[in-house]
């Protein structure tokens, strides 16, 4: 069964991409109160009590009741209710809320069949394969040649990061006379956000999920930020699949992993602590700080609006499981294994991942090279310096292969 949408009135609600539209216009809601009006939507057939809304939003007891309250009036306005006037969103009782619109359920295309198509002239098309425990993974090809995949890391959203200024760089970039494999990992974009697991595991085997579904036998593989950790396990455990592999902006621990002292422990727990309640309160100022991490020479209005793409990639309560999984990556003894011949690109002053992430990953690898790149971000930009030396480097690798 494809994504879910539901029709209501004079609203529709993708419940994949938690888009809500009224008469074709899209309505500028909160993520929270698409998360509220989702749930609600999704689960019509009774009435939900405030504490499974509050453990769908990701808030527990300690951050109080005001983020569902502000969660909830959002989600009434978002569809013309009010407190008094509530003919969508009805309270049944004082801790009980219940959707009472008539709703028309309205799946999307199945997944064996083309979902989307992204303009003749790129030959893009997102197609959905099933993991090995069964949940639904959406991935694109697009551009034509030789393979280039590239394993999923949050952030990513198929259906958006082609007309996301920035991100649409990589894509000129990666497809440049080859055809780009790429997929949204579980739990964000277009694939299943309903997961019952986040695990290193869990994600090299929905890689594998999309490597045999693309119909590809051998290829060069490239990680960025935490997907350079499921490159490197993919690329130990299947040697006769990966020619060469490509890891930018990489580490091989998490950072709650690698913290060596006291010290190390205790900033990784206030790091975490902020992410987890700038995710919750869904506050510009912890937002703006977590974008920094990624966009360390960027304005506040590209950290901005890069907030604001991160709110429709996936649900709160999923962004703090992927925050936690990801402190707890560490690839340190697989990446031994790799056998490939393999490129590390850095940048010196990468605000997420240090540079001794790096250097560590090279001092494993044992056909490995190190680049390090003048640069302060940890996604180039593309007006960054480093972006075109970042090109010229995957094209030279990779050219050696042929």
């Amino acid at each position: 069964m494809g994504i879910a949408k539901y029709r209501f009135g004079q609203y529709q609600l993708d419940a994949g991409r938690r888009v809500l539209s009224r008469e074709g216009h899209i309505v500028d809601a909160e993520p929270g109160a698409l998360e509220v009006l989702c749930h609600l939507v999704e689960h019509r057939d009774r009435a939900v009590s405030e504490q499974e809304l509050r453990l769908h939003l990701g808030c527990d007891d300690a951050v109080g009741e005001a983020p569902l309250a502000d969660a909830l009036r959002a989600a009434r306005l978002a569809v013309g209710d009010s407190d008094e006037r509530q003919e969508s969103i009805r309270t049944t009782s004082p801790r009980h809320h219940r959707f009472v619109a008539r709703v028309t359920s309205v799946p999307e295309a199945p997944a064996s069949t083309p979902a989307a198509s992204v303009g003749p002239a790129d030959h893009e098309v997102i197609r959905f394969c099933r993991s090995a425990d069964g949940t639904r993974i959406a991935y694109a090809l697009t551009g034509e040649g030789p393979p280039l995949v590239k394993t999923a890391n949050w952030l990513t959203h198929l259906d958006l990061d082609r007309t996301t200024p920035m991100f649409a760089h990589w894509f000129d970039g990666l497809t440049r006379g080859r055809q780009l494999v790429r997929y949204d990992e579980r739990g964000c974009g277009l694939s299943e956000w309903s997961v019952p697991g986040f695990a290193l595991d869990d994600l090299v085997t929905d890689l594998h999920c999309v490597v045999d579904a693309a119909g590809l036998d051998r290829f060069p593989l490239l990680g960025v930020s935490q997907g350079s950790a499921v490159a490197v396990a993919y690329a130990a455990r299947h040697p006769e699949r990966v020619s060469r592999l490509v890891l930018t902006s990489a580490y091989a621990r998490g950072q709650q992993i690698r913290a060596g002292s006291d010290r190390e422990r205790d900033a990784a727990e206030v790091d975490l602590n902020l992410a987890r309640a700038g995710w919750r309160s869904q506050g510009s100022s912890f937002l703006r700080y977590f974008a920094s991490q990624f966009l360390g020479d960027a304005t506040p209005a590209e950290w901005d609006a890069f907030a604001a793409y991160q709110r429709q990639t996936t649900s709160v309560a999923n962004g703090l499981r992927f925050l936690e999984e990801f402190t707890r990556i560490d690839v340190s003894r697989t990446a031994g294994q790799v056998t490939c011949p393999t490129l590390i690109i850095h940048a010196r002053a990468d605000p997420r991942a240090p540079v001794a992430q790096a250097l560590e990953l090279a001092t494993l690898i044992p056909d490995s090279r190190l680049v390090l790149l003048d640069s302060r971000n940890h996604l180039f930009t593309g007006d960054d310096p480093a972006w075109p030396a970042f090109l010229t480097h995957l094209d030279s690798f990779l050219a050696e292969e042929t």
